[in-house]
């Protein structure tokens, strides 16, 4: 017998073991029910980070909600109200935040997210000028005295006269835009405004960019960005160089207004009460707004009282924070924090109008292009800013002026498809019919310069017009694809000549990535790729410029520590356009780029020559 049987044997021979093994198991059994009623409930699971973005561009509110991934759950948008008379473009802010709470709650529907389930939110928007009263009701800027009518929109170009009146007075704030203020920049409409609506002057309370209108509308906070600041109102924002870490950013005096500038100008009454009709307090993009979002907004954008706003951005900027960190990286890889790598790349925010956006370490005084703004973008950083003021809106009126435009439009319809991709098909036939070696040699005898809308830069000419080499009467379907095509290549002249001009001044750009709603079109990308001899990265999600307006959110929830890192989790690249390798596209754009150069010239010549004849 083993030893275990033994032992089992002499404890079944024992009643004595018995009695004890029953209290035995009874102990047990009390100690095991103790320890479960002990053990505490599973917590419950981490709320999901539901990230909300709204764009407020030229003719809509979009809203788009981003999971901590960065991919877009769902989105919509609602049309808004523009007035447009000549050189004067006017929208309501009480119609846009009536179509940004109706986007709000569309995207949230289409998404099946409730709006209990949004963390964050944040904005971005177009830079026009918004005015309101003491009560934050709207003061017309009309001539029509429409108090609707309340934002001089961003291409409104009514202050021509004014900005010229401003680069005469030479002052240091101009170095930091390029050399000049353009129309579209904010103390020459406001020096319109006082010089000619004194009523509306004297009942405005507030002069705010549009995305800090709708931070303010949403928090009641009423601390700028530095992004609008810096950019539209010559802000100096590097004043703070030495003042604010980002991560323990917080409102900050506006110490950046050079009060000798706005008195020069005319306009020293802005100066007064501490700036606080433009801006006593600044902020970095993402810092986090007041008590967050208040009772009244929340209801109206069916939200959640109190979730984190974050500083805004304008909306071009925020496309350069939805896009600048979505490079290609292999699975071996992982994405870092690369201080020198980020400022060899160009974002272009391809749209009714076109940014191109460069950041840079230290500051670059680029002639005719705006900048170096400092923190505009991403905080630390030097902005350079480029643009081209007609771009998609460019492509729409050469199309839509066209007399086989509405017969075009009807085809795209019928087969549920774009009128551009209709277009690049018609291009396609063309190439196969003439047997072209390549669809950019079709327009070897049409060329455009596309300054309808004046030279933003490098050359900084808001004079300046657009012109068509190579007209025919011709009418036809095919003869407005081959003057859309040419629009594309003088639009990607345009970008060229802005790139070259930036490398010229310090940059060392060598990648581009694009986004907006031209960078869906591929012909679009194609000839930039072609022209500018670059690859251009398309991000993983289209609403580049939603995410990064989701961003700022994002950072002031504390989800993520700043922006840059913010930017590395939720930026993914998709695909890369690569221009051509064949040397003979190449030859043909440099061609093409040199006549594109000279119209300017050509144009300065006609333009001197008028002068003469008129003096």
């Amino acid at each position: 017998m083993s030893g275990s049987q033994l032992r089992k044997a002499r404890s079944d021979q024992n009643p004595l073991h018995e009695p004890l093994r029953r209290r035995y198991n009874q102990y047990n059994s009390r100690l095991s029910s103790s320890v479960e009623m002990s053990i505490p409930p599973p917590p419950p699971p981490p709320r999901r980070s539901v990230f909300l973005g709204v764009d407020v561009g030229t003719g809509s509110a979009r809203a788009g909600l981003f999971d901590d991934g960065g991919r877009l759950l769902g989105s919509a948008s609602s049309p808004i109200q523009i007035w447009k008379d000549r050189d004067c473009v006017e929208q309501s802010s009480t119609d846009i935040w009536l179509a940004t709470c109706t986007a709000v709650k569309a995207a949230c529907s289409l998404a099946n997210i409730s709006g209990e389930e949004v963390t964050s939110l944040g904005f971005a928007a177009t830079c026009s000028l918004v005015a309101v009263d003491s009560d934050g009701q709207p003061v017309t800027v009309s001539w029509s005295g429409d108090t609707r009518r309340n934002i001089i929109v961003w291409m409104d170009h009514r202050a021509v006269q004014q900005a010229e009146r401003i680069n005469s007075s030479n002052s240091p704030v101009l170095q930091y835009c390029g050399g000049a203020v353009f129309p579209e920049m904010q103390p020459p409409k406001l020096l319109w405004v006082k010089e000619n609506l004194q009523e509306s002057w004297s009942m405005a309370f507030r002069w705010m960019d549009l995305s800090d209108w709708l931070s303010y509308r949403a928090t009641g906070d009423d601390t700028r960005s530095l992004c609008t600041t810096v950019c539209k109102w010559t802000y100096l924002g590097h004043a703070h160089m030495q003042q604010i870490n980002e991560k323990d950013s917080r409102d900050m005096e506006a110490c950046g207004w050079d009060d000798d500038f706005w008195e020069e100008i005319g306009l020293a009454d802005l100066v007064d009460g501490h700036h606080s009709k433009i801006g006593r307090s600044v902020a970095f993009p993402g810092h986090a707004l007041g008590s967050g979002l208040t009772p009244d907004a929340a209801k109206e954008l069916g939200l959640l009282a109190g979730i984190p706003v974050g500083t805004s951005l304008i909306d071009a900027h925020a496309g350069g924070v939805g896009v600048m960190e979505s490079m290609p990286v292999s699975d071996s890889e992982a994405k870092d924090v690369d201080e020198e790598a980020i400022c060899h790349r160009m974002v272009l925010v391809c749209g009714t109008s076109t940014c191109h956006l460069a950041i840079s370490q230290s500051k670059l005084f680029i002639p005719g292009v705006w900048g170096p703004f400092w923190s505009a973008m991403v905080p630390q950083y030097w902005l350079t800013e480029g643009g081209q003021s007609a771009t998609g809106a460019l492509l729409d009126y050469i199309i839509e002026n066209h007399v086989a435009s509405p017969h075009l439009a009807n085809r795209a319809a019928s087969r549920c498809i774009s009128i551009f991709e209709l277009l690049n098909e018609i291009l396609k036939s063309i190439k196969q019919e003439l047997g072209s070696p390549f669809i950019a040699a079709l327009t070897d005898d049409i060329h455009v310069f596309p300054d309808f809308h004046g030279n933003r830069s490098p050359i900084a000419d808001p004079k300046s017009k657009g012109t068509i080499c190579g007209l025919t009467l011709d009418t036809s379907e095919k003869q407005l694809a081959l003057l859309y095509l040419a629009t594309i290549q003088g639009i990607a002249y345009g970008t060229r000549h802005i790139v070259e001009h930036c490398n010229a001044h310090g940059h060392k750009i060598n990648t581009l990535l694009a986004c907006g709603g031209l960078a869906k079109n591929s012909l679009f990308i194609q000839e930039h790729a072609d022209i500018i001899g670059y690859p251009i990265t398309l991000p993983r999600e289209n609403e580049s410029v939603l995410l990064g307006a989701a961003i700022l959110g994002a950072v002031a929830s504390k989800k993520y520590s700043t922006m840059r890192e913010a930017m590395l989790a939720l930026n993914s690249a998709g695909q890369v356009v690569y221009p051509s390798n064949d040397p003979k596209v190449k030859k043909y754009h440099d061609a093409k780029y040199r006549i594109f150069r000279e119209l300017y010239e050509q144009q300065l010549s006609h333009r001197s020559i008028m002068v003469e004849a008129l003096a």
